[in-house]
């Protein structure tokens, strides 16, 4: 930043209590005209509270904001808007039933003489799409769109109000990394014509790459910051993150495999039934599934977890056939799954944490219509301990978790019941780099237990640092496998294109 001109935006000694919870104590920081600013911290660091004060959802308790210099005060989003700051959220804020000009202009549509000037807003969204690299009628409807030309629409919808300062919260957890690639480059350009972006990501390689500067908080408090683009180093900003080295990130020993735990054979799965899968995974083994978006690899979990029926095939759990119509038949043949979205499919928000955990395990007792109480409460205490899951207690409200002890509340629902086959769709999406060790961790003990462990990634990095071995998926069908020898990106990523590498080792 030009120390000669104010900040864009500027907040200084802002601090914010929540009951039983000091979520922000005394942070600073300050963003320049057409600066890409990375906000990073484990998750509970306080971003997402700072990030909400700045966008005038939630007032702050203590502090200033500072608009190019002048003292500013929001008492609501349409505050920070009038100043040109938006929030994008993780979870788009788009009407699926609306098209793209009904969506950029929702309650703000133009209109004459009271009525509304439907070719005017869309005339005015065209040029709006067309900033952010969308070449697109108005008129398409938004459901029409794949996720990631969704988020470039929602960035669209912010700049239509003006905004000089786009905070953007895990834009990339959804995308396939095209469109990683094309969203880098849609704000590449909004930096070039002077838009303001506060990046928060949990995923460094992309801080390495766009930012400017990175804030780091802990603990609802500064941690530290990098002033120079040369200075932003992964090992840096984990360092600072979480305040001590992180060297669980790489790939462990191996266990020896044991007996054949998973058996699949010419499995044809719903979306993909032209496609026949066959895989096996030993007991101590853990085996990832590579492949890029629309490859078919969370719908080969689901299909092993019975959510959708195969269309043929023979799955053997243990050397035992089993009949998948419904996930309950997969529990009791020993197959647990954590899938992807935790909030949505993996726990009851407003349930308890001993209440989430027990679940599954008190399952066969409670079709009884009776439950021990006192087994309840003890396996939840078993769990919480064994996972350090941080809670204030086992009464705690999962909702109020941090995202990484969330994570860990569904492994603990599943580890309850002692599972012979682990499934995991996309194990550390949206968690911080502390509690992504603490699952890695995890993995490989319930791997040195004799548990198959079949997981699904999008990230290359946690494959190789997972994997005894990787499965890779692409459009529906297996393109290859790779011992552990053989895994290294580029080989993973030529087998996700459809290309070959290496022997098939399923």
């Amino acid at each position: 930043m030009n120390p000669a001109v104010p900040p864009l935006v500027e907040v200084r000694g802002i601090s914010k209590r929540f009951p039983g919870v000091r979520a922000l104590v005394d942070v600073s920081l300050a963003v320049g005209h057409g600066e890409v600013l990375a906000l990073i911290g484990e998750n509970g660091a306080g971003k997402s509270t700072l990030l909400k004060i700045l966008a005038g959802v939630q007032p702050a308790d203590s502090g200033s904001i500072l608009v190019a210099g002048q003292p500013v005060r929001f008492r609501g989003v349409e505050d920070a808007l009038g100043q040109g700051i938006a929030l994008i959220h993780q979870e788009l804020n788009l009407a699926d039933n609306l098209d793209l000009a009904g969506n950029i202009f929702l309650g703000r549509e133009p209109r004459r003489f009271g009525l509304l000037d439907l070719a005017a807003m869309r005339r005015e969204a065209a040029g709006w799409l067309a900033m952010v690299g969308l070449d697109l009628d108005p008129a398409t409807p938004l459901a029409d769109l794949p996720i990631g030309r969704q988020q470039l629409v929602e960035i669209a919808k912010a700049l239509s109000t003006r905004a000089r300062l786009l905070i953007m919260d895990e834009p990339t957890s959804s995308l396939s990394a095209h469109e990683t690639e094309t969203l880098f480059r849609v704000v590449k350009d909004l930096q070039s014509r002077g838009v303001s972006v506060i990046w928060i990501s949990h995923r460094l390689g992309e801080v390495k790459e766009l930012a400017d500067r990175v804030v780091v908080l802990r603990d609802g408090r500064n941690a530290g910051e990098i002033t120079a683009r040369a200075e932003i180093q992964h090992e840096q900003m984990i360092r600072m993150m979480v305040g001590r080295d992180i060297d669980r990130l790489t790939r462990r020993p191996s266990h020896p495999p044991g007996e054949v735990l998973l058996a699949v054979r010419d499995l044809r799965t719903p979306a993909h039934p032209k496609h026949a899968v066959s895989l096996e995974v030993r007991a101590g083994e853990i085996v990832g599934i590579a492949g890029l978006v629309g490859a078919g690899r969370t719908e080969l979990l689901t299909t092993l977890f019975g959510i959708t029926p195969p269309v043929a095939g023979e799955l053997r759990v243990a050397g035992r056939p089993v009949t998948l119509r419904t996930p309950s038949d997969a529990i009791r043949a020993g197959v647990a799954l954590v899938p992807e979205d935790r909030k949505q499919e993996g726990l009851v928000l407003g349930m308890a944490v001993r209440d989430n955990i027990s679940l599954v395990a008190l399952w066969p007792e409670s079709r009884s219509g009776l439950i021990n109480f006192a087994h309840e409460r003890r396996l939840a205490a078993e769990m919480i301990a064994a996972l350090a899951i941080k809670t204030p207690g086992d009464h705690q409200a999962v909702q109020f978790l941090s995202g990484g002890n969330q994570q860990k509340v569904v492994l603990g629902k599943w580890l309850a019941m002692e599972p012979k086959v682990l499934l995991l769709d996309e194990p550390t999406r949206g968690i911080d780099v502390g509690a992504k060790a603490e699952i890695y961790d995890l993995v490989h003990r319930l791997a040195g237990t004799g548990t198959a462990v079949l997981f699904v990634s999008s990230e290359m990095e946690e494959i190789l640092a997972l994997a005894d071995r990787a499965l890779v998926m692409h459009e529906g069908r297996l393109a290859g496998g790779l011992s552990r020898d053989q895994l290294t990106e580029e080989n993973l990523m030529r087998l996700a294109a459809g290309g070959t590498a290496g022997r098939m080792s399923a």
